[in-house]
Formats: C-alpha cells, structure tokens, sequence
C-alpha cells in the first residue's frame, strides 16, 4: 500500500532524495506502451495533460528539472503532412526541430519501438512567435508496436498517446566555463609572478554556439 505522504492528485510523489529518470526505451516501453494499450503501469507516476491549454512554464508538478507527461495528440494521419509539424498551446505554439529520431529497444534485439520528436516552444502565433529556451522531446509508438494491439482501433482512431519530456534549455557550456574561471580567478590570490598568473585562464574558447538540436536537447 502506498505511503499518504508519497501520493499527490492520485500520482506517486517521489520521497526527497529520489528522481525520475528513465531511459528512452524505458519510457516507451514500460510507460507509453503500456499507457497505450491500457495495461497497468509500473507506477502512477506521469500525468495527463492537454498540451492546447498550458504554457510550459504553467505545467504542474512544480518547478525546474525534467517534467514528464502523458498527452492525447492528433494522430500522424491527422496532422498536416511537411517537413514541419507545430502544436498548438496557450500563449504560443510547438515547433518540430528536424526530422523523428527511432528509439531502439536493446533488449529485443535493437527492434524499433517508437519514435522522439525535438519540439521548441515559440510565444505568439504561427509562423512568427518568439524563440524561447523551452525543449520537449515528444515520443510516440512506431507502427510496429501498434500493430502488436490486440485491436486495431489504435491504428484508425484520430488520436494517440505520447509521452512528453519537457524542460529549460541548458545553458550554454563557454558561459558556464567563464563563470567558473571568473570566479576562480577572483578567489585565488595573485602569485608573485604576473606570467604564472596569467595562465591559469586560457582565452582559446570555442566559439561554437548552443544549437537546439536532438542530441543537446537531451539533458
């Protein structure tokens, strides 16, 4: 029986100390597999929400780090066909960052389970909002695992289940080392000899700027 003091809203609280933080293949597997098909989940962790009407800075489940979602979404045969796919939410939109990425399930032999979209949410309306540093990783069941449903309804209804990761882009690796080298460098008394000194901070940094993109999106 569950601990009152770790449930909330019917969720599972996870006790100070603890977090959540599945592997893909685990997050489609064990969670939107299971969500999709109507079988019990290894723990009422993740909640619904509808996308449409919050911003991601609005979402439940307080604030900071890595938020996990369930979502009932316009299915792929329901969408408008492109390069480009956006989602409509509160105060702005979701923007898909290239192409879906397969997720491989290794312990079936790197067969092919769903599939991750980058998102990026933009304020304001389609196609000219304004940029923000809000990721979400969408993920989504290939047709493969829909075809293992003992009903067909999955693959003709006019919705889907995906599960979302949604959080605050990082910031970027030189600010951070910057910072760093500031504050060391101001907390470390000056040697007698200025070349010594000097070289404790090196200028060769790359100029290299954070892109949004798949593999950096993920934290």
């Amino acid at each position: 029986m569950e601990r009152k003091e770790f449930m909330q809203h019917g969720l599972v609280r996870l006790p100070p100390g603890f977090r959540f933080h599945p592997t893909e293949e685990e997050l489609v597997v064990q969670y939107l597999r299971r969500k999709a098909f109507s079988f019990p989940l290894p723990a009422a962790i993740i909640p619904e929400i509808d996308l449409r009407k919050l911003n991601p800075w609005d979402l439940p489940c307080g604030s900071g780090g890595e938020k996990y979602f369930f979502y009932l979404r316009e299915s792929k045969s329901e969408q408008k066909k492109g390069r480009v796919s956006y989602q409509k939410a509160k105060l702005g939109y979701w923007k898909s960052l290239g192409k879906e990425k397969p997720v491989l399930a290794s312990s079936h032999g790197n067969e092919l389970v769903g599939l991750k979209q980058v998102m990026v949410f933009y304020r304001g309306k389609s196609p000219h909002g304004s940029k923000t540093d809000w990721i979400m990783n969408q993920y989504s069941l290939s047709n493969n695992e829909l075809l293992k449903s003992s009903t067909q309804s999955l693959l003709a209804s006019s919705k889907e289940w995906v599960v979302c990761q949604i959080f605050v882009k990082r910031r970027s690796m030189k600010l951070r080392v910057r910072n760093s080298r500031h504050e060391e460098n101001h907390q470390i008394p000056a040697t007698s000899s200025s070349s010594s000194s000097s070289s404790c901070i090196t200028e060769d940094l790359s100029d290299d700027e954070e892109s949004v993109n798949g593999e950096e999106a993920m934290s």
